[in-house]
């Protein structure tokens, strides 16, 4: 079983890529490979939505994930699924504010294992912070058309407000992201960004993924 240093996760949210099998036009696999090649520095996997694979065809498709992040030495999350989590001994879990408990799942997973949590208000973030999140996500920060669930767009304003409220847990924003509007996030205080769409229906999600990673370290 892998132990995770908390110190990683800062460099691992940089590019943090989201995507399931609904998210994509070509194979899962072969777009997360280009997506490694290209410098995303943590892999979720996020089945969800009409179409989406359940029973052993997800648990065919995470495996072969899982081992390609594993190949890479890449973070791979599973979202929300805490015992396909556990069965595969992933890295760890992300989980929102309608899915099980963070303070159930940090129990589920162990104290070792990465734990995030979507947080849309100061209230949210305080308790993930208390139920033991490793890294809070947040967002949308513009407009987004890859989650049909998606909240009001809240912009880099609410990153800054947690910061300003004395939160130093990670951060991680989602929604709408492209390179171009990265610099307002991290600006913000931001540790990185999640994408799907800007990575998942790229031509070539390897320039993409560069052109993320160039951003983000011309600007920390």
């Amino acid at each position: 079983m892998r132990t995770y240093p908390t110190d990683d996760i800062h460099h691992d949210l940089r590019v943090y890529f989201i995507c399931g099998s609904t998210n994509v036009s070509r194979p899962l696999p072969t777009i997360l490979r280009e997506a490694i090649s290209g410098g995303i520095t943590m892999f979720q996997f996020r089945e969800k939505g009409t179409n989406s694979l359940t029973g052993d065809k997800k648990l065919a498709l995470a495996t072969q994930l899982q081992a390609i992040c594993q190949e890479h030495h890449i973070p791979f999350i599973i979202n929300d699924d805490v015992n396909l989590a556990v069965k595969l001994h992933a890295d760890g879990v992300h989980v929102g504010q309608d899915d099980e408990s963070a303070a159930a799942v940090r129990e589920k997973i162990g104290k070792d294992k990465i734990l995030g949590v979507s947080a849309n208000t100061l209230a949210d973030a305080k308790q993930a912070i208390k139920d033991g999140a490793t890294y809070i996500g947040t967002g949308p920060m513009y407009e987004t058309s890859s989650k049909d669930d998606a909240d009001e767009v809240c912009g880099p304003e609410r990153i800054k407000e947690f910061r300003q409220s004395g939160l130093t847990i990670p951060i991680v924003a989602i929604g709408g992201i492209t390179a171009e509007n990265i610099p307002p996030i991290l600006a913000a205080g931001a540790n990185g960004v999640s994408v799907i769409s800007a990575i998942a229906k790229a031509p070539s999600p390897a320039e993409v993924a560069t052109k993320f990673q160039k951003t983000i370290n011309d600007r920390t």
